[in-house]
């Protein structure tokens, strides 16, 4: 077994004072970045993944800006890959999947923003190829949402995709647990 680090989108724009602010962004980041350490540490692989927007009505990840730049937390180092896309999707149009293979990658753990669109989607797309995965619960991020005049808060949304991902698509874990998990192999 291979493993590595995926972290999504922990990008400027949605931390505060960004373009597009989720809740919960500072226990995230936090515990994306202990992560990020302890993969460092134990000199496992590492893929940034930063979301750069190519529709012309985008309102953020705007190409060139500081929003669309990696937040410092999660700062990629010069030898940790960074691979960019222009879809919720990490696999969709990029080079991701061949990365992964090249690097004979089976096991992911994934962290990152917006649980409700691009973890979600990134993590579904890593089960369809048959990846196994643990998403890092408490180092993905959410905001509200709204559909048909009625208010979803941040923890409904959160707590919703998280629960629709566990089991069926991946093992959704703590920080703390699936780095005590990484302790242990």
């Amino acid at each position: 077994m291979k493993i590595a680090l995926l972290l999504i989108d922990v990008q400027n724009d949605y931390f505060p004072g960004g373009k597009m602010e989720l809740e919960g962004m500072k226990q995230a980041s936090d515990n994306a970045a202990a992560l990020l350490s302890e993969f460092r540490q134990r000199q496992l692989p590492v893929v940034h993944i930063q979301h750069i927007a190519a529709q012309p009505d985008a309102t953020f990840f705007l190409p060139d800006t500081p929003g669309a730049d990696i937040h410092q937390s999660v700062a990629p180092l010069a030898s940790e890959t960074v691979i960019r896309k222009n879809y919720p999707n990490s696999f969709r149009n990029t080079t991701l999947l061949a990365h992964l293979k090249e690097q004979q990658i089976s096991h992911l753990v994934i962290a990152g923003m917006m649980t409700h669109m691009c973890i979600d989607s990134s993590t579904r797309a890593a089960c369809d190829l048959e990846f196994s995965i643990k998403l890092a619960s408490d180092a993905c991020a959410t905001r509200a949402l709204t559909f048909a005049d009625v208010h979803i808060s941040a923890s409904d949304v959160q707590n919703t995709y998280l629960a629709s991902l566990n089991g069926s698509f991946a093992e959704v874990l703590s920080t703390q647990k699936i780095m005590a998990g990484l302790a242990s192999e």
